[in-house]
């Protein structure tokens, strides 16, 4: 579905490597911190989700990229720390050669897009979060619950019903996608980071 097909390139970080793409040639370079899991190749096969990569690349140049530990980045060595994924981010930028950029967090990128900004101030023309949040769990939320919601997640883990968290009134074709990009995007120890 890909209009303008982008080779995948690798940042290095540390001794990993990070994926990314570069797509769009808008005047606005805007990094798009991903949320649990992606595939920077699969996020394409979607019309939907693809319309807004495409969207988003037509005032950008869209730098996106798989956090260390899903897609296409390295796996090895578990998931990574905040702050060392936040590195991920800025070693991607290095890679592309961009000192400066807007940071798009959503979901679990929320989070580690405004660390990003707090730490490197001087290299964030702006942060934008979507569908974000501060706090995951509910205070209400007991440590039993907690484990008990982790394990359903992992449970369904590939499915495509987790997605319903997300969009509620998500059809069977976007349910089937979620489901393939969950496992492509990563494992279900991914998710319970």
């Amino acid at each position: 579905m890909q209009s303008v097909k982008s080779l995948i390139g690798y940042a290095e970080s540390g001794d990993h490597s990070i994926a990314y793409q570069v797509t769009g040639a808008g005047d606005v370079d805007l990094v798009l911190v991903p949320g649990f899991v992606s595939h920077l190749e699969y996020d394409w096969e979607e019309p939907r989700h693809a319309a807004f990569l495409e969207q988003l690349g037509s005032f950008s140049r869209l730098i996106r990229l798989d956090k260390r530990g899903t897609g296409l980045s390295d796996r090895h060595g578990g998931i990574a720390d905040l702050e060392t994924r936040m590195d991920d981010i800025r070693a991607v930028m290095d890679a592309v050669g961009t000192e400066s950029a807007a940071i798009f967090g959503y979901f679990e990128g929320g989070p580690l897009a405004v660390l990003f900004a707090a730490t490197y101030p001087e290299r964030v023309r702006a942060l934008v979060l979507f569908g974000t949040y501060g706090r995951f769990w509910l205070p209400k939320l007991s440590a039993d619950e907690r484990q008990a919601q982790l394990e359903d997640v992992i449970a369904r883990w590939g499915d495509g019903s987790t997605v319903l968290l997300f969009a509620p009134e998500a059809d069977d074709v976007l349910r089937t996608w979620w489901g393939n990009r969950e496992r492509l995007g990563g494992s279900p120890g991914a998710s319970v980071t």
